[in-house]
């Protein structure tokens, strides 16, 4: 049996911010201090850590570029008896390369191109990098490795460090987060593994950006596809994991594109013993639940929100983001405004004020009927003869926008607005209204999922936390008499099939009717979501969960005479 060599690994699953070059240096370093003293040998970050992830257009900037390059060069002086992988923005003969270095004990070995640049959903890397055409192989010690970044691992062609022949890949990467994502990664590095005979290290990114959160989740994976440790889902974590490889020289020599680089031996010091680490796998409401209070969390710290306020109606969708935004921020940091109109039942009112009660924030009553007396006074000459429609229904909601939008600009809350992504889908909802707000935390995700969340929820407080009277009742936006939401849109448990379909998997109404949905409500759905662009080209961000979010994920035209339904 051939010798083995043993290298010790660790993944820096860190939460770096965009732009803060000092915060992203920070972490760094400190995982740096903290892997020399576990023994680690080799550590990697992940995709574009130096400067955080996604730069976007401020990679358009020249001093944002040199300002990255600056800050590459102090990691590299923090790396004293280490082997660093580390993501960076390259700049050669005026190109920029989404790239990773790779350092060993203070100087700068070699650098990587990434090769295959994501342009769909929400990447837009061709906008700002040009492919990387060369790859290599690092040898340190008895083992050799290559590197390569996210969409790499991801190719049907994989990587050029793949045709040298390395016992070992370090993949780098930024990894947006959404249903089920976790387990694809895990299912196309096992693959990878058993199919190439090689390890894998996969370190992804953790934290909120924007409409993005990125989960975590890394991998290390031995050759024969056996998973041996795993990142925590939604936090930062260091893993630190012991793999053994047998020698394997790579065939540079086949490979114009590729050369060998030697790195160092092994440090030779005996290491401490690592405790055995846990690797499980989060149910789909646990890990949707967690990432909507990471992208919460993250969203509010990262722009400079201490406290957030929310509409408390009664109703479920404003019932679960307050749960959320408690999980993400505190209840001492959380504020609900209750504002009933002469529409809202006695039922609601009390159900707000249980919930808050439950949850220990403040509610604020702020009753709408004087300021809706008044606007309907002074568009009576305006109005006069017409039906009570939508005009007067919308005024209420845009009253209530107005309120918050107020104690936002008064003490410096972040209003959450409450719409899920049924409404959205659909454009039921009021500009300026129910969607004024900061950030929509149930933007992106389904009303037939707000109901599994909120029993989630409650499941783990182990009471009802989310009053069992908000999940049983019939939705209501409470804007005329009687009213429910299925007077305008289909049952949701019909609706939301539907709006997967069309908007998540780009099905056309021949395919849906063929898959036994119902045709009114398909036609119906249809031309609602062609009919809302308008409305969700003003939404404010809100959080990706599912495969295909409004905003990045689907960018369609306001003005365009397509039409979905035929």
């Amino acid at each position: 049996m051939a010798s083995t060599h043993s290298v010790r690994l660790g993944l820096a699953q860190i939460n770096t911010t965009v732009g803060d070059f000092i915060g992203n240096l920070d972490l760094m370093k400190k995982v740096i201090m903290r892997a020399r003293t576990q023994g680690v040998d080799l550590v990697a970050f992940p995709e574009l850590a130096v400067c955080g992830y996604p730069p976007e257009d401020l990679l358009l900037k020249p001093q944002f570029i040199e300002k990255n390059l600056e800050y590459l060069h102090k990691l590299v002086e923090s790396t004293d008896g280490l082997t660093v992988v580390a993501g960076f923005v390259d700049s050669c003969a005026e190109r920029l390369y989404n790239a990773a270095a790779v350092i060993h004990d203070g100087k700068l070995a070699g650098v990587y191109h990434k090769a295959f640049l994501p342009n769909y959903g929400v990447f837009d890397e061709k906008r700002y990098f040009c492919e990387g055409r060369e790859s290599a192989a690092f040898l340190l010690g008895g083992i050799s490795f290559g590197v390569n970044i996210c969409e790499d691992l991801w190719s049907e062609h994989s990587s050029t460090a793949t045709e040298i022949g390395t016992n070992l890949i370090v993949n780098i990467s930024a990894s947006p987060y959404h249903y089920q994502k976790a387990g694809q990664r895990q299912g196309l590095l096992v693959r990878h593994a058993q199919e190439e005979r090689m390890a894998i290290a996969y370190v992804n990114l953790v934290g909120g950006h924007d409409e993005l959160v990125f989960d975590g989740n890394s991998l290390v994976v031995d050759q024969d596809g056996q998973v041996l440790a795993r990142g925590k889902p939604f936090d930062e974590d260091l893993v630190i994991a012991d793999l053994c490889l047998e020698p394997r020289m790579p065939r540079l020599e086949s490979n114009e594109r590729s050369c060998g680089i030697v790195l160092g031996e092994l440090a030779p010091a005996v290491k401490p013993l690592l405790p055995e680490r846990a690797i499980s796998v989060s149910g789909q409401e646990a890990e949707i639940y967690d990432a909507l209070v990471l992208g919460t969390r993250d969203y509010c710290a990262k722009n400079g929100f201490k406290k957030a306020a929310l509409g408390i109606s009664g109703g479920i969708d404003s019932g679960l983001v307050a749960a959320v935004a408690v999980d993400a921020l505190g209840e001492g940091n959380v504020v609900g405004v209750a504002m009933p109109s002469r529409y809202s039942s006695p039922s609601s009112v009390s159900d707000a004020e249980q919930l808050c009660r439950n949850l220990g924030i403040r509610l604020i009553a702020m009753p709408i009927e004087p300021v809706f007396e008044a606007y309907l006074t002074s568009l009576a000459d305006a109005f006069r003869g017409l039906p009570a429609n939508s005009a007067e229904e919308n005024i209420q909601a845009r009253i209530r926008g107005n309120f918050l939008m107020a104690l936002s600009n008064k003490f410096g809350w972040l209003v959450l607005p409450t719409g899920n992504k049924s409404e959205m889908a659909t454009g039921y909802a009021t500009l300026y209204g129910d969607m004024a707000g900061g950030f929509a935390i149930l933007k992106d995700v389904p009303k037939t999922i707000v109901y599994k969340l909120a029993l989630y929820r409650n499941a783990q407080a182990g009471c009802d936390l989310i009053p069992r009277s908000v999940i049983d009742k019939p939705p209501s936006a409470e804007l005329r008499p009687n009213q429910k939401d299925t007077d305008s849109l289909p049952p949701y448990d019909q609706l939301d099939p539907v709006i997967k379909a069309y908007v998540e998997e780009d099905k056309s109404v021949e395919q849906m009717l063929a898959a036994g949905m119902d045709e009114a409500v398909v036609r119906q759905t249809v031309r609602l979501i062609d009919g809302s662009e308008y409305k969700r080209r003003q939404a404010p961000p809100g959080i990706k969960i599912t495969a295909r979010a409004f905003g990045k994920d689907r960018r369609l035209p306001i003005t365009n005479k397509f039409r979905g339904n035929g």
